[in-house]
């Protein structure tokens, strides 16, 4: 590894399982969609290390070069967002539930309760996690983050001054960043404090989405079929209940429009 050519064969494995754990999460999330269950998993993000990050916190660690792979645990970074705090704890047990089947957990570390000095707060879990690549399996060590929308964007703030400031962040910056900390918090307790109302309102929005998304898409076969009277009028009683937003309408327009369709395919 002391040359980029090295460095990069190197990380291929890392790379692959942070493609590969993007891709789960994300289905985990997409399939309890579809179900129309609850998905604790709001977005899901990844990273590999950078090689300058890699060496520098090797040699801030006194990790040799020949044991970072089995030494440095976060060269391979999942980042999981939620909604709410307690959905935190339940993205933890989906993870728990794979121990054993396709990662295993090293570490769990959680700084929701117990919050960093700075303010920092997160839930980290240490994982190996096998790659199968071309030379054959490789166990690779990953870290995956697991945090409230408003717990990342005060980490992200953090970060950054952490970069400007190689850390060494003022006094004056770091009791306003613990202020900011407290505050991202107290919004999160508030945010679920009125779970239900917003869990609701974004219900009844995907259910009007989907439901306009149905009726479009019938009104589109009934124009392409040539029945172009009817699916005028099915137009016009759905810019009508459009204009005067009633979903319970808009339900039935759908089940009537994809009764039509259903109705007309079969006479072709």
């Amino acid at each position: 590894m002391k040359n980029g050519r090295g460095w990069q064969e190197f990380l291929i494995p890392y790379e692959q399982a942070v493609d590969e754990l993007k891709i789960k999460f994300r289905s985990i999330r997409s399939e309890l969609k579809k179900r129309n269950d609850y998905s604790p998993i709001e977005f899901v993000v990844g990273r590999v290390k950078k090689i300058s990050s890699i060496l520098s916190k090797a040699s801030k660690l006194n990790i040799p070069l020949n044991r970072i792979e089995d030494e440095m645990e976060d060269i391979a970074g999942i980042r999981i967002m939620c909604q709410f705090v307690d959905d935190i704890e339940k993205v933890v047990e989906l993870i728990r539930q794979r121990e054993g089947k396709d990662m295993s957990i090293v570490t769990e570390k959680d700084y929701v309760r117990h919050q960093k000095e700075s303010g920092y707060r997160s839930y980290h879990m240490v994982i190996r996690y096998p790659v199968q690549t071309s030379l054959g399996e490789k166990e690779i060590l990953a870290e995956i983050q697991i945090r409230t929308l408003a717990m990342n964007f005060w980490a992200t703030i953090e970060h950054s001054l952490n970069y400007k400031y190689e850390h060494n962040i003022p006094e004056a910056i770091k009791i306003k960043l613990k202020k900011a900390a407290e505050a991202a918090f107290q919004l999160d307790q508030e945010m679920s404090d009125i779970r239900d109302e917003i869990m609701e309102a974004q219900k009844s929005f995907e259910d009007k989405s989907s439901t306009v998304s149905n009726i479009l898409k019938n009104l589109e076969s009934l124009f392409i079929q040539g029945y172009v009277v009817e699916a005028s009028e099915y137009q016009k009683r759905f810019n009508h209940l459009m204009a005067i937003g009633d979903i319970l309408q808009l339900r039935e327009l759908s089940r009537q429009l994809e009764n039509e369709v259903q109705k007309t395919g079969s006479l072709t």
